[in-house]
């Protein structure tokens, strides 16, 4: 089954480690995945974006003109990768930062979520977000299993991170029991 996702927010907001997590998950589902990260200039606060291509067959290319489905973590993302989307995609959308009303499409599963309430709910820290985001479109899309995602943290997570796997996976688990 073929999928893809656009992740997109500001340099900071996590958006290529849950692109590089759920790429993780995808292999330990024996799935062929591609990853391909997108970098403003600046180091913190600029554009950031990844797409990941999932797919039972091999994928042809990792380049996403017309995604199936957006993460989208702040206004600017929104403006940018919303007019692509295919219709009836899926859209995970940090309203702490973006205001549904921004949105223009109404051919879309749009899923306004307070993620950094849920991720300071959850595990105790906003800076968690992105893996509350994660959660809710691996629910949504279906995709790969919450639990594979929970699973790869070991593989995709830093060492150093690794005392932060329980709090990453309840923020999962937030993300995904907040769309079900």
């Amino acid at each position: 089954m073929y999928n893809d996702v656009i992740m997109a927010g500001f340099g900071g907001q996590g958006i290529m480690s849950i692109g590089n997590l759920l790429a993780y998950a995808a292999i330990l589902e024996d799935k062929n995945v591609t990853f391909l990260p997108s970098y403003g200039v600046e180091m913190r606060g600029g554009t950031a974006n990844c797409s990941v291509v999932i797919d039972e067959r091999p994928v042809g290319s990792p380049i996403v003109g017309r995604p199936m489905s957006l993460i989208i973590m702040n206004r600017p993302s929104l403006i940018k990768f919303e007019p692509r989307m295919k219709p009836g995609g899926v859209v995970i959308l940090n309203k702490t930062l973006v205001s549904v009303d921004v949105s223009e499409r109404d051919d879309i599963d749009l899923f306004a979520l307070d993620l950094n309430a849920l991720a300071e709910e959850s595990a105790g820290n906003v800076r968690l977000a992105n893996m509350v985001a994660l959660g809710a479109y691996v629910q949504k899309s279906g995709v790969v299993a919450v639990e594979s995602v929970s699973a790869a943290l070991q593989d995709a997570l830093n060492p150093k991170y690794h005392k932060m796997i329980p709090a990453n996976k309840k923020a999962i688990e937030a993300g995904a029991a907040a769309v079900s």
